[in-house]
């Protein structure tokens, strides 16, 4: 099991949704601060970022702008140029939005794709991430994430048939490339732990096997063994990347597991908690209701209709329909 796609399985909420759209001067549009991390890739013409706080950032032709959830932003031709509000209907199931502002001036064309996370159980990669991650168009740069933009906006400008099962794929993909490349150029920063602990072979390893056997009875000692490292060292080290200790990651990522399989599937409770670790439903119960407040069965029952979802035990990520709109 890939960690890093793991992750993102962990964090998604609901469906995502994307779009192209066409803006002409003067125009701009404001996005709240949400549940939702957004993509901006500019395609034609150009525009400005206008952050919450700070300075405003240009974004110009093939520029990938990545704006993290609850951090409000204005994207526009320029400072001072009138805005709406982003407010998507999600409501009629469609994942493509089209947004066209008219105007007399030059026009600007974009492909925007925003993902909502669980921010009520955030996974602690999003705190490592900054409010925005701008990926200037350099030729010869990010070539599979230049590869997805470009599959992605051509499915968007022209749906065809098989447009329902590649969106979602494409969606995911680019969110992927986007945060890989950016693990990627902050591999050797100390501070950012996350992006260590993904290219940490000894780190990557032991979180892989957490991942893929949670309900393992790890201790420190065996996943320092998996890693190949000794026990003081492999604690200091995860501790540092993860920012938790290994057994207090294992049983965060546990309930994690435990939460979305009680939200997107009917899986009995009693398997749940054998998935997770527990030797019965009793101990799982009493682990569960010390995390979130309150029992697993009460915790299903608060699920939104629309989470009722078929999943297996051998993945837990959630799967949602699309189909082009527009």
């Amino acid at each position: 099991m890939d960690v890093l796609s793991d992750v993102l399985a962990a964090m998604r909420a609901g469906q995502p949704y994307a779009g192209r759209s066409t803006c002409r001067a003067p125009w701009g549009v404001r996005f709240a601060a949400s549940d939702a991390a957004c993509c901006h890739i500019v395609l034609q013409g150009g525009c400005t970022l206008i952050p919450a706080t700070g300075p405003p950032t240009a974004l110009g032709v093939g520029d990938i702008l990545f704006t993290g959830p609850r951090h409000a932003h204005t994207l526009a031709d320029q400072p001072g140029s009138p805005a709406i509000d982003f407010q998507p209907n999600k409501a009629d199931g469609y994942s493509v939005i089209e947004l066209d502002i008219p105007g007399v001036g030059a026009a600007t064309e974009m492909l925007c794709v925003c993902y909502t996370f669980d921010l009520v159980r955030p996974h602690p990669l999003l705190d490592t991430l900054p409010p925005e991650i701008h990926l200037p168009a350099r030729v010869g740069d990010h070539t599979a994430l230049r590869a997805t933009v470009d599959m992605l906006g051509t499915e968007l400008h022209q749906p065809r048939s098989g447009t329902d099962a590649i969106l979602p794929a494409l969606i995911d993909m680019l969110l992927l490339h986007v945060l890989r490349t950016w693990l990627d150029e902050h591999a050797d920063h100390t501070d950012i732990g996350w992006a260590t602990a993904l290219t940490d072979p000894a780190i990557a390893t032991a979180l892989h096997h957490i991942h893929r056997q949670p309900e393992n009875p790890w201790t420190v000692e065996g996943l320092a063994t998996r890693a190949g490292i000794s026990r003081a060292t492999f604690a200091k080290r995860f501790t540092t990347a993860v920012g938790q200790p290994p057994l207090t990651y294992l049983t965060w990522w546990r309930m994690t597991t435990a939460a979305r399989l009680l939200r997107r599937s009917d899986t009995p409770i009693q398997t749940i908690a054998h998935r997770c670790g527990y030797s019965s439903e009793y101990a799982f119960s009493k682990a569960f209701k010390r995390e979130f407040g309150r029992p697993p069965n009460h915790y299903r029952h608060e699920r939104p209709p629309a989470a009722v979802q078929t999943e297996t035990l051998s993945h837990v990520a959630g799967r949602s329909e699309h189909r082009p709109g527009g």
